[in-house]
């Protein structure tokens, strides 16, 4: 989703509006892109100790949940001012990816191969013969086929 640099930028947007903790953050950017894009806190953390480092962030004050809360400094005021147009650019770009989203919910299609799953793990793993394997295996291609003649 971001390339070098763009993250410590949308990460330093939202602490600006308000100060917040590593999970915060990642519900925050999964908010704005309405989960179609969530990033690990193998990033986040990272790129808050970075921050931290940068002089962008102030020193985490523990909130009651013990959790870390950043705030931005002048510093990192400063350095948001002067990508403001980048910022924006990062938003629409979390925007996009939410309209995206929307557009392609496919949660009963998720529902459906979850369901398959489940039956296909249920039905193999008891040890079925060659000729059921077989069937389970054409009834899907049948399926994939169909689906394919939708788009035309």
């Amino acid at each position: 989703m971001f390339e070098g640099g763009e993250l410590r930028l949308v990460l330093l947007h939202l602490i600006n509006e308000e100060p917040r903790h590593g999970y915060d953050l990642i519900r925050a950017i999964e908010g704005l892109s309405r989960g179609g894009y969530v990033p690990s806190p193998g990033v986040i953390y990272p790129t808050l100790t970075l921050l931290k480092d940068m002089g962008l962030v102030g020193e985490p004050d523990t909130t009651d949940t013990q959790r870390k809360l950043f705030s931005i400094t002048e510093q990192g005021k400063a350095l948001l001012a002067e990508n403001a147009k980048v910022v924006e650019g990062l938003l629409r770009r979390l925007g996009d990816t939410a309209e995206l989203r929307e557009r392609t919910d496919a949660a009963p299609v998720r529902r459906a191969m979850q369901n398959l799953k489940s039956v296909l793990f249920d039905t193999l793993s008891t040890g079925v013969d060659k000729k059921v394997v077989l069937d389970v295996a054409a009834l899907i291609d049948e399926a994939a086929q169909k689906i394919e003649r939708l788009r035309s």
